[in-house]
């Protein structure tokens, strides 16, 4: 291959770059499937705020958004590399992402509504900048992510109520 051959050229396939989304994406909803599951009959004796949902909306809920952000991650990732603010879209992505698995261990593993909410705020606050980040490069996305922005702000609500009543 010559030096001048563009990175168009040489770019990775469609399946490559699907991969490459769905993978991590998919990793943070099996670990968080897996701090969750076995700790569903300790969630049961909680006290839930009004408008908690019953168990069976979070799979479908959490499965729709997961295929959501994994498609907005592959938006990004189809983009040359050298894309002014890609880079740091994909680490606000990651570090988002790492929270969002964290959450089902602080709040389910470790049994803490309290370390729920310590990981929940920040983990809002890199969701919407990922949405910012995403945005500027790719409003689909962006717009992609929105839906889970609207689900994380009522799991911190669902996450508060919870502590606030089970203090």
């Amino acid at each position: 291959m010559s030096s001048s051959t563009s990175f168009s050229d040489r770019r990775p396939s469609r399946l490559v770059l699907g991969v490459a989304a769905a993978a991590p994406v998919l990793a943070a909803a099996v670990l968080g499937s897996f701090a969750t599951s076995p700790n569903i009959p300790w969630y049961d004796t909680l006290a839930k705020p009004p408008l908690n949902p019953p168990n069976w909306v979070f799979g479908p809920a959490w499965t729709t958004l997961y295929v959501l952000m994994a498609y907005a991650f592959y938006r990004i990732l189809r983009l040359e590399p050298a894309t002014p603010g890609r880079r740091a879209a994909i680490i606000v992505f990651f570090a988002q992402l790492v929270l969002n698995a964290a959450w089902s261990f602080a709040f389910f593993y470790a049994r803490s509504p309290q370390l729920g909410l310590v990981v929940i705020l920040p983990m809002a606050a890199l969701l919407v900048a990922t949405i910012v980040l995403f945005w500027r490069l790719d409003r689909v996305a962006g717009y992609f992510l929105a839906p889970t922005a609207f689900w994380v702000a009522f799991a911190t609500y669902l996450n508060a109520g919870i502590f606030i009543l089970n203090r």
